[in-house]
Formats: structure tokens, C-alpha cells, sequence
């Protein structure tokens, strides 16, 4: 059984202070994890002191990015071991900023996974269509699978597992428009067969597959509904206690 996942990116904000003070005013109002599990992916600065106040409540916390080598001079960049030391079991991959933005490939990518997993970490490992593959004249989608392809490359059953996998449509980021939950549910469709061609049907049914992209409560629910959408990655959203909060207990 796959249970859903409700997970908030916060991206670059909040300050230390303001990120416990978050945890605290929604850490006791959370369904039990065995039913929903609830996550929030937050800057570095602010992981080890949510981790802490977080302590015994159903509320995880994830890195939003870390390094493929366990240590080095590499600088500004975060390992993946010390964040499993530090009490982070989740990192996400891929996100279509890091790969606009910092010019992360499918190879970089790749090798980030494959460094998560040895360290203890489950990815969530973001891909993305376009919006000109969105708005072709067939309005299919078929980057999302090469994506899958190249960024899950050489990993075993066991590795795919402990993976998550979260459709981005890269038109639909930050944008306020969502996809509707058909084109979701498409998506997501779409990458579970793709699993299913690497790794068979078993793995590909133990998979969670999410949706990100202007998530909101008004559109949470609908997504959610759908069968192979296990839970929702949120953005802007997740920023305050209150919707937060209204989309976790959808």
C-alpha cells in the first residue's frame, strides 16, 4: 500500500526563527503518519533546529538539494552523509530551478540519486515537461519519460524502492496555473508505466508518484482523488501555516 505523501518546498525562505516557529504552530494539528505523511523540504540553515522541534511529532523535514560526493572541497555544497547524520532521511532531486537556474543535467542528477541512496537518503527526484511540449499539437507528454530514463539510470530494485518520484510540468511552477488533474493524473500515468518498463509491475505499484506545481487547497483534493497520484508537492503554499495545514487535512 502506498501512502500518500503531502510534502512543502519552501525554497529560499524563512529564517531560522521563523521556520521553528512554523513547526510549532502546526507539528500537534497533523494526521498520523501511518495514514498521511506530511514533509517540508526547507533551506539548510533551518534543517537541524526543525529536525529538533519537530521531535515526536508526525512532521518530517527534507533537504531540498545535496551534493553526489560524501565529502571534499567542494564548496557551498551539502553533503549527503552529513545531512543523514544531521536526522535528514529526504532530499529532493531534479527540481526544475536547480536544473534552469544552477544548469543541473540528467547525468548530475543521476549521480546525486545513486549518492542519497547509499547515504541512508530518499530522494524525491523531480522531472518536468515544457511548456512547449505542453502546448504541442498533440498536448502529450513525453519528456517526463526520458527524464525518468536518464535520471533513475543503473539503479537497482532495492535503490527504486526508496525513491519518490514528483511531476513538475515546468509551465506550471510558480505560475498559479496548475495543471488540471486529468493532465496531472496523465503525467504521473505516464511515469508509473516507465517504472513499470524498467523495473516490472510489482516495483512500479510500490513507487509514490507525486504532483507539483501551483498546488493549492482548491485544487489539492482533485489531485489527490486521482490513482496514480500519491500525495502533492507545494510551493508557495506550504509557506503559511494555514493552507499548509488546509491541504494536509483535505
Amino acid at each position: 500500500m502506498r501512502i500518500p505523501i503531502i510534502a512543502g518546498n519552501w525554497k529560499m525562505h524563512k529564517t531560522v526563527t521563523e521556520a521553528v516557529a512554523f513547526v510549532n504552530q502546526v507539528k500537534d494539528q497533523l494526521p498520523p503518519a501511518d495514514q498521511l505523511q506530511t514533509a517540508l523540504a526547507v533551506p539548510t540553515l533551518s534543517l537541524v533546529p526543525m529536525v529538533q522541534a519537530a521531535a515526536g511529532s508526525p512532521l518530517k523535514v527534507m533537504a531540498e538539494n545535496c551534493y553526489y560526493q560524501d565529502e571534499g572541497a567542494y564548496t557551498g555544497e551539502t553533503s549527503p552523509y552529513a545531512l543523514y547524520q544531521a536526522g535528514i532521511h529526504h532530499v529532493i532531486l531534479g527540481h526544475s530551478e536547480r536544473r534552469n537556474y544552477f544548469h543541473e543535467d540528467d547525468e548530475l542528477i543521476n549521480k546525486k540519486v545513486k549518492a542519497a541512496l547509499r547515504n541512508g537518503l530518499c530522494p524525491i527526484v523531480c522531472c518536468d515537461d515544457t511548456m512547449a511540449r505542453r502546448i504541442a499539437a498533440d498536448d502529450k507528454i513525453h519528456w517526463a519519460v526520458n527524464r525518468i530514463l536518464a535520471d533513475l539510470k543503473g539503479l537497482s530494485e532495492a535503490d527504486i524502492c526508496n525513491v519518490t518520484v514528483a511531476y513538475e510540468p515546468s509551465w506550471a511552477i510558480g505560475s498559479g496555473q496548475s495543471a488540471d488533474s486529468n493532465q496531472a493524473e496523465e503525467g504521473c500515468y505516464l511515469i508509473r508505466q516507465t517504472i513499470n518498463d524498467m523495473y516490472g509491475e510489482e516495483v512500479a505499484n510500490n513507487v509514490r508518484i507525486l504532483y507539483g506545481g501551483s498546488v493549492t487547497p482548491a485544487n489539492a483534493r482533485a489531485m489527490m482523488a486521482k490513482s496514480d497520484i500519491d500525495g502533492v508537492l507545494v510551493g508557495t503554499d506550504s509557506l503559511d501555516p494555514r493552507t499548509f495545514l488546509e491541504i494536509v487535512n483535505h
